[in-house]
């Protein structure tokens, strides 16, 4: 049903430099259709993990589209982000989504309470249609940002945030553009939202909007990814991951309409940073998500240790323990921080700030790591070995048979689909979920650093030194 629903919308998409007119069954698009198709999977799969009741509907959703309301559906939610890692190796694209969700029923609260708007309805509306149909939503808050320096207002070209150019009684217009968009493409909706805190200047960059990701107005351009031309060779074991892959996308917004009833936010600009610190606070702890595609990575390496005849080797072991240390450890600061969530005024629950922040800068060091441990184990083979074509040719097959054959009783085609899968997660296509996304995504590093320091509460800790020391305390 998800696959078929992306199925003949008029959507505008560019892909080296061609217009791609059909783009589910595209070779390199899919594989990232293919990831979000698990999260409907796993629904049905594992109803307890992936599903909630929904107080706004009356039946059980997607918990994609569930409201947290307790700390205890964001640690399922956090377990479910593992299961899908595990599932796929891959980003599955729906993280941001979901945290969305959850930011714009505070926000929308809490500007309603300020200034008698009626935001927070429209969201609840918009949501029970979503849930109803069971809809993906994408969330679009990274602007391009221009000249660092300046704030939106002051760009040379105002297009460089995302903006209000338009009023009507209708609705508003919308022009720029949102980067680095995951699952843009393969969503139903976008929601724009502000990229950072905003001042009185920025009024027309203080919006928030529901968008079909057909509109007209918007055009997708495919971001490039490490070995994505794998996807159009034959056979599936040069690819590493044949089957699942993420995506990321620019996203244009040339004079693109919202209606009202599909407006969350207009002008608001004291709201900004509080929409942007809760969105972070819900998506770095999201970024739990990384354990599960740790776990596949460790189960690699440790599969190659064993195919390569050296499982029993003391160096090898501690090597695994490393890597496990580590992703638990990122998981560990997670599900802390969903445990630790707090309940805000419009009813719902937020992670606990500063372990959220905590686990995304975990996420921004430790794959790095496990990936060259990774890397380690797999040997040198891993970035020589020769293509499937290779395998398969009349001369050149049974010499790479008889010479890149490991343990005896494993088969050769068994060794090189574990070797490309490590090389998909760390070097290939796949790195860019595993790696740089979890050193960018969410925020740079510096980003989770700013807000540790405003949340560590260091003059309480030096009192805490100080009575301790028996130093009187003024």
């Amino acid at each position: 049903m998800y696959v078929e629903s992306l199925r003949g919308r008029d959507i505008k998409v560019y892909l080296f430099g061609k217009q791609i007119q059909n783009p589910v069954d595209h070779a390199i698009i899919r594989p990232s259709i293919n990831a979000l198709k698990a999260t409907y999977d796993l629904a049905i799969e594992d109803p307890d993990l992936a599903t909630a009741w929904s107080p706004l509907i009356n039946e059980r959703v997607n918990r994609f589209l569930h409201i947290v309301e307790s700390p205890e559906d964001l640690v399922i939610k956090n377990r479910m982000q593992r299961r899908l890692g595990q599932i796929t190796g891959t980003c599955f694209q729906r993280c941001a989504g979901l945290d969305t969700i959850s930011v714009l029923h505070s926000i929308t609260y809490d500007i309603d309470q300020k200034h008698g708007t009626v935001y927070h309805q429209r969201y609840l509306n918009f949501l029970k249609q979503a849930q109803q149909h069971n809809l993906i939503i994408g969330a679009g808050m990274t602007d391009p940002k221009g000249d660092r320096s300046k704030r939106p207002s002051e760009q040379s070209d105002p297009d460089l945030f995302l903006h209000v150019i338009k009023r009507t009684k209708k609705g508003i217009y919308i022009k720029g553009a949102k980067a680095h968009m995951t699952g843009g493409l393969n969503s139903h909706w976008i929601c724009v939202m502000p990229t950072m805190n905003l001042s009185e200047k920025d009024k027309d960059y203080a919006v928030v909007g529901m968008i079909p990701a057909h509109a007209v107005g918007i055009t997708h351009i495919y971001g490039r990814q490490s070995c994505d031309l794998r996807a159009l060779e034959e056979g599936d074991i040069d690819k590493g991951n044949a089957k699942f892959g993420g995506q990321e996308t620019l996203v244009i917004f040339d004079n693109v309409f919202i209606p009202w009833d599909h407006v969350f936010m207009d002008g608001e600009t004291e709201f900004a940073q509080d929409m942007v610190s809760r969105f972070t606070s819900y998506h770095r702890a999201s970024y739990v998500c990384k354990t599960g595609l740790g776990d596949v990575i460790i189960g690699a390496a440790a599969t190659i240790a064993d195919y390569n005849g050296a499982e029993k080797a003391s160096h090898i072991k501690d090597k695994l323990v490393e890597m496990t240390h580590l992703n638990e450890t990122i998981y560990s600061s997670g599900i802390a921080s969903s445990y630790e969530a707090k309940k805000l005024p419009s009813g719902i629950y937020k992670n606990d700030e500063m372990l959220a922040n905590i686990c995304k800068h975990n996420v921004t060091r430790f794959p790095y790591e496990i990936s060259r441990l990774a890397q380690d184990l797999a040997g040198g083979l891993m970035v020589t070995l020769p293509s499937e074509q290779d395998f398969k040719h009349e001369i050149t097959g049974p010499l790479l048979e008889k010479y890149l054959q490991g343990k005896a009783s494993v088969p050769v085609e068994h060794r090189a689909r574990i070797l490309r899968l490590i090389e998909n997660m760390t070097l290939g296509r796949n790195a860019v979920g595993y790696l740089t996304e979890s050193l960018h995504g969410a925020g740079s590093p510096q980003a989770q650093r700013i807000q540790i320091t405003r949340a560590m509460r260091v003059e309480e800790k030096k009192d805490f030194a100080k009575r301790i020391a028996g130093i009187q305390i003024d």
